[in-house]
């Protein structure tokens, strides 16, 4: 199995990272959890002079992430990160789950068994608690789980998708996730191996299914407390940590 915590836009294709690269991915960082406020203007001298590059592979960084949908790009105003928008966070949750279900529908044909083996091994490993891990080290762990089942249907533009995804709800995760049971969240993904693993493509689906579904319900009251996060900070307590 490959790493589970290589992602797609990681490296380039050359394996080296450029002064791009890095802007991309320190920038990225600073959008996904709104160190730059919804709907704010990037002011991108200041930006430049924060991360330390020139204002050329800045813009290329920044091009890269509006295409992503990361920021939003004005004519003539600049780029701008992205509103935390309940609508946009549904229909996201709502093709995760059309792209991981499609997925699972192929990996269960295609899998390999020693794959199979290696994610059973992995949720081993990471437990069935938090174990004392922060909420940002649940979700990260969370994302492997479903980057390496989506990875066993051999399709990389469809783990290309959901890893963009996750990127643009992971705020949301993050908020959701102090309040999920882990418990129950390792004995969902164990079970949906054991579906795998016996090429049940009817329960695999289903045990998916249910587990995405759960999280749908809760977006408004996530994105309510996220933007208490964001303004407020210090009125928010990572419970994994007290």
């Amino acid at each position: 199995m490959k790493n589970l915590f290589i992602r797609p836009d990681e490296t380039t294709t050359t394996g080296v990272e450029s002064v791009a690269d890095r802007a991309y991915v320190a920038i990225k960082a600073m959008v996904v959890g709104y160190s730059i406020k919804p709907g704010e203007r990037v002011n991108e001298v200041e930006l430049s002079r924060r991360i330390g590059v020139s204002r050329t592979p800045l813009r290329e960084a920044l091009n890269r992430l509006s295409s992503e949908s990361l920021l939003r790009f004005v004519p003539g105003k600049g780029y701008f990160c992205r509103n935390l928008d309940v609508h946009e966070t549904f229909q996201l949750y709502e093709l995760r789950k059309s792209i991981e279900v499609a997925a699972v529908r192929l990996a269960v044909q295609r899998a390999q068994d020693a794959d199979i083996d290696a994610l059973d091994a992995f949720l081993q490993e990471t437990g069935p608690d938090n174990h004392g891990l922060t909420i940002a080290q649940q979700v990260e762990y969370d994302e492997a789980f479903h980057v390496s089942l989506m990875s066993m249907c051999n399709n990389a533009e469809m783990l290309r998708v959901l890893v963009n995804i996750n990127d643009r709800i992971r705020f949301v995760r993050l908020i959701d996730m102090g309040k999920t049971n882990r418990v129950q969240t390792q004995d969902e993904h164990r079970r949906i191996v054991k579906a795998l693993r016996a090429r049940d493509e009817a329960t695999c689906v289903a045990l998916l299914e249910t587990h995405i579904d759960r999280r749908l319900d809760q977006i408004a009251a996530d994105l309510k407390q996220g933007y208490v996060q964001i303004y407020m900070p210090e009125t928010i307590t990572d419970e994994s940590e007290v």
